[in-house]
């Protein structure tokens, strides 16, 4: 039994960060975990950013990933990715979409957005895995998979065995969005 693993999913509103937590919780109580979900939505239905916090271990006290705790974040989005890095642990992962969505003061034309982000998350971090997910398939053919996606890649670097995701997955997704579910999380954890 692993002791605790701390997680915080970002992403911007739309992009099924709270279902991602859902997942990863049930995915935890399917170990037999203590598990404690968080999240904060700024401005998510105007594109803001969204940010779960999920906790598992034999015992969790907080729902909330201290910073520099994280030993995964899973960035559905790279400035997203970059905003939150403060939470991710010295050895800690992150994983990241590399798609560019424009937040408002970028549309609004009184930022630039920045062309350093996935540069900035590889120097700032002990692993960085970095996919173009939108040019994979399924995610190519559905971008609402693409968080499922994501999360077989994170399965990959987690201790948990590929069935128990396969449950969670079976526990927490519609039935009539199930199947290009399985689809995009075979996908992600087959990954190269």
């Amino acid at each position: 039994m692993i002791n605790k693993v701390d997680l915080l999913v970002a992403g911007v509103g739309g992009q099924g960060t709270i279902l991602a937590g859902r997942i990863l919780s049930q995915v935890a109580l399917l170990q037999e975990l203590e598990v404690k979900m968080a999240e904060t939505h700024g401005m998510a239905q105007r594109g803001g950013s969204v940010i779960t916090h999920v906790r598992m271990g034999k015992k969790v006290n907080s729902p909330l990933v201290p910073l520099g705790d994280a030993d995964f974040i899973l960035a559905f989005e790279r400035l997203e990715g970059l905003r939150w890095l403060s939470f991710l642990s010295p050895r800690g992962t992150v994983i990241v979409n590399t798609q560019v969505l424009h937040p408002l003061p970028v549309l609004t034309g009184k930022v630039e957005y920045p062309g350093y982000v996935l540069e900035e998350i590889k120097d700032k971090t002990a692993t960085s895995i970095q996919v173009d997910a939108l040019n994979r398939d399924p995610v190519s053919r559905n971008s609402r998979t693409l968080n499922v996606f994501l999360m077989g890649i994170l399965a990959r670097q987690m201790p948990f065995p590929r069935e128990t995701w396969e449950n969670a997955l079976e526990l927490v997704i519609p039935p009539r969005l199930l199947e290009i579910n399985r689809e995009a999380f075979t996908a992600g954890y087959c990954l190269e």
